[in-house]
C-alpha cells in the first residue's frame, strides 16, 4: 500500500481512471520525471500490451538521453520503438523563431499519431502536467491540434506531487534533474546547426561527469555561458578543475567560457520575451 496524502492518491486514482477510460495508449516517453510516471501507471493500470512507448531520437535531443530513456523502458517492461524526429530539415524550425517548439512538436507528434492509427492505439499521451499551464510552451498548441492528451494535467498534477508519487512508486527518476533539448541552449533568432548541438551537449557531458547535475551551457556563438546550481558556483570555480573546463569548451570550438552568476535557472533563454 502507498503512503500518499489523499489529495495526491485522489488525483494518483483519476489517472489510473482517465486510463482505463482510453484503454490502449501510446506515450511520448522522454525518460524523464514526467513521461516516466506516466508510462508506469500506464503499464500498472492496462497492461504491458496495452502501451507503447514511442522515444524519439534526433540531433537535439542527446545520446545520453536516449540511452536513458531506453534502459528505463526495459526496466519498466515496456513496449517500445525509437523513432526518427527529424525537426531539423525544417526551415522554419532551424530558423529558431520564440516558436520554434511547435515545429518540433508538430513533427514528433505527427509520427506519433501516424504509429498509433497503424497499430490502433486509441491515443497518444504526454507528460505535460499542471506546473506547465500558462508557461510559454508552443509545443502544447501542436500537440493540442493533433489530438494528444496530457493526463497529467488534466488531474490538476503539478511536478512536486509527480516526484512524490514517483518517489513513492519506487521510480528513481522521482529526483532526476528537469530537462529540456539541446535548442533551447541557443538564442532565439540564432540558427540551429548540428554543430551547434553537438558542441552543447559535448560541454555539458564533460560537466556532469564533473559532478553538476543539474547543468547548462547556453551557446552564444564564440561564447559559452556556463548555468550551475547557485550552490554550486564556488566547487566550479575551483583553480584546477576551472581550468579542466575552459580547456575542454575552447576544444569544443568556444572562444570564451563564461559563468552566469545567476545559476541555472529553467527557461532563461525566455527572459527575452519575457523581459524578466
Amino acid at each position: 500500500m502507498l503512503t500518499l496524502s489523499s489529495t495526491l492518491a485522489d488525483k494518483y486514482f483519476q489517472l489510473q481512471e482517465i486510463l482505463r477510460g482510453i484503454g490502449r495508449v501510446v506515450i511520448g516517453f522522454s525518460g524523464g520525471v514526467d513521461s516516466t510516471l506516466l508510462l508506469r501507471v500506464a503499464l500498472d493500470t492496462l497492461g504491458t500490451e496495452q502501451v507503447l512507448a514511442l522515444i524519439g531520437d534526433s540531433d537535439s535531443y542527446p545520446t545520453r538521453e536516449l540511452h536513458e530513456a531506453k534502459a528505463l523502458a526495459d526496466e519498466l517492461g515496456a513496449h517500445y520503438r525509437v523513432i526518427q524526429s527529424k525537426e531539423l530539415e525544417d526551415e522554419r524550425y532551424a530558423a529558431n523563431p520564440s516558436n520554434r517548439c511547435y515545429y518540433c512538436k508538430s513533427d514528433l507528434f505527427s509520427r506519433c499519431v501516424a504509429i498509433a492509427r497503424e497499430q490502433d492505439f486509441n491515443a497518444v499521451l504526454d507528460g505535460n502536467n499542471a506546473d506547465d499551464v500558462g508557461d510559454w510552451r508552443p509545443g502544447q498548441q501542436a500537440a493540442r491540434e493533433l489530438g494528444v492528451r496530457s493526463p497529467l494535467m488534466e488531474i490538476d498534477m503539478s511536478k512536486a506531487e509527480i516526484r512524490e508519487l514517483s518517489h513513492a512508486l519506487g521510480l528513481r527518476t522521482w529526483d532526476k534533474p528537469a530537462f529540456a533539448c539541446l535548442a533551447s541552449r541557443i538564442p532565439y533568432g540564432t540558427a540551429i546547426t548540428r554543430e551547434k548541438l553537438s558542441a552543447v551537449e559535448e560541454a555539458e557531458n564533460y560537466l556532469r561527469d564533473q559532478g553538476f547535475a543539474q547543468v547548462r551551457v547556453r551557446h552564444h556563438g564564440e561564447v559559452a555561458r556556463i548555468e550551475v546550481a547557485p550552490a554550486l558556483i564556488n566547487q566550479l570555480l575551483d583553480g584546477n578543475l576551472r581550468e579542466r573546463i575552459v580547456s575542454h569548451l575552447r576544444e569544443l570550438g568556444f572562444r570564451y567560457v563564461t559563468l552566469d552568476l545567476q545559476g541555472y535557472r529553467m527557461g532563461s533563454m525566455n527572459e527575452v520575451l519575457t523581459g524578466s
